[in-house]
């Protein structure tokens, strides 16, 4: 599908129930728990899922995080995104971290809808999805400090159905077992970010 009607179909889909957590399952780790009773207020974030075309191809942008000690996801491939302030809604955090983490300008980013929200444990976080689109190919900026890559990914791999593979591997000392990801850039995209690209891809014409 050509980059126009993408982003028309888009428009549309999103403006229709979404899928959430049934599209979220199908990416989650096999035991993971879906209804929460939080001792604590979870933490709130947004991400942003951005569309922009790159030599005849819609892409989306990932990025790998750095390996900060204090950070629970630490060289996980994610979006880019981060906590929301308390001076700002959630749409802007999204666009605001989106700048600062690789560069794209705020005023550039047309919001053309959301996604469902997902809980991530190990950090207490609430994450809501954002997705945008730029009408050019961006010039990316990383924030050095975080992002230790940037992954341009075109939206014909996501669909490639040969990239949804499982794996086990250990995170934070913990044994992860038959864990489901998308294989992208030569990386593992596991957890939240592959369920929140799963419910994108099932809303995608």
């Amino acid at each position: 599908m050509e980059f126009p009607q993408l982003i028309t179909s888009l428009q549309k889909n999103l403006g229709q129930p979404l899928p959430g957590q049934a599209a979220h399952k199908k990416m989650a780790q096999f035991g993971r728990q879906f209804d929460f009773k939080h001792q604590a207020p979870p933490k709130l974030a947004a991400v942003m899922l951005l569309l922009y075309p790159k030599q005849g191809k819609t892409n989306i942008v990932l990025i790998q995080r750095t390996a900060h000690p204090l950070d629970p996801h630490q060289n996980q491939v994610s979006f880019p995104g981060g906590r929301k302030e308390a001076n700002e809604d959630f749409q802007q955090a999204a666009k605001r971290e989106t700048f600062e983490e690789v560069g794209v300008p705020q005023d550039q980013i047309q919001i053309i809808g959301r996604l469902s929200q997902v809980y991530v444990g190990a950090s207490n976080f609430m994450i809501h999805p954002f997705v945008g689109y730029l009408t050019d190919t961006p010039k990316f900026i990383p924030q050095e400090t975080e992002v230790k890559e940037i992954l341009e990914i075109p939206i014909t791999h996501l669909l490639d159905a040969a990239r949804r593979k499982t794996t086990d591997f250990s995170v934070r000392g913990f044994q992860l077992k038959n864990v489901p990801y998308f294989d992208l850039a030569d990386k593992i995209v596991w957890g939240a970010t592959a369920m929140i690209l799963n419910e994108f891809l099932e809303i995608v014409d």
